[in-house]
């Protein structure tokens, strides 16, 4: 049974997620702040398998819920959940390592397929048929690690960033559309927009920057998508 944290200060919001998730089959535990969240996390028994995060909670917000649980190297599945629906806001939530971003007032059933879309994701290999590690812009990528390593410096990779950097280094000197990598990376029943891809690669050619790789190898195609040369 997959087990899912929720963290949602607005009670009525946390117990409808509850009674919806638990219905759907999921395991599921509740926070009602950041701070709750983050002990829940560390204390949990057994591992979560995907934290929906509200953005705006007391104590400690969705953001630095997020932040600190992939700064401690987690690559459990993350989807921000808030009222918030500025660009720069979801760019935020993606940029710390979310998965997803869901906006309120939200669907029942667009939130249950992107919560089934990102535990399918999490439960994957980066992408089939590579499964050690490979040169991605003149770093190596660490498979086993979900980093980027060169010359002494790394950088650590999201489970979505592994699965772009794989799918483009398995597909390099080719133009991929973006439906066509929303397809193979998020699924082809994911309901969000190119945007998010857009922000992920935007975040992995950021960290091919830090580690002196050639962030410039993944070009965006305009119109279409990326083509990847190295």
């Amino acid at each position: 049974m997959k087990r899912i944290l929720v963290a949602e200060d607005d009670a009525d919001i946390r117990e409808t997620l509850k009674d919806l998730l638990s219905g759907e089959g999921y395991a599921v535990e509740t926070a009602a702040d950041g701070v709750a969240a983050i002990a829940a996390w560390k204390g949990a028994a057994e591992p979560f398998d995907l934290v929906l995060l509200d953005v705006m909670m007391p104590g400690k917000s969705g953001y630095d819920v997020c932040r600190e649980i992939r700064a401690a190297g987690s690559r459990v599945a993350v989807l921000m959940l808030s009222a918030k629906s500025e660009e720069i806001d979801k760019v935020v939530g993606l940029e710390l390592g979310a998965d997803d971003y869901v906006t309120k007032p939200f669907g029942v059933r667009e939130l249950l397929a992107r919560v089934s879309a990102a535990l399918r994701r999490a439960g994957q290999t980066a992408v089939p048929g590579i499964s050690s590690d490979f040169e991605f812009c003149g770093a190596t990528a660490s498979v086993r690690h979900y980093r980027l390593e060169k010359g002494g410096k790394s950088a650590p990779l999201t489970e979505i960033e592994m699965k772009l950097a794989s799918l483009f280094a398995s597909h390099r000197g080719e133009v991929l559309s973006r439906d066509r990598i929303l397809n193979e990376v998020w699924g082809v029943d994911y309901l969000g927009t190119t945007r998010t891809l857009d922000q992920h690669v935007a975040n992995l050619r950021r960290k091919v920057g830090e580690v002196g790789g050639e962030s410039a190898a993944v070009r965006t195609v305009h119109g279409i998508g990326y083509s990847y040369s190295f």
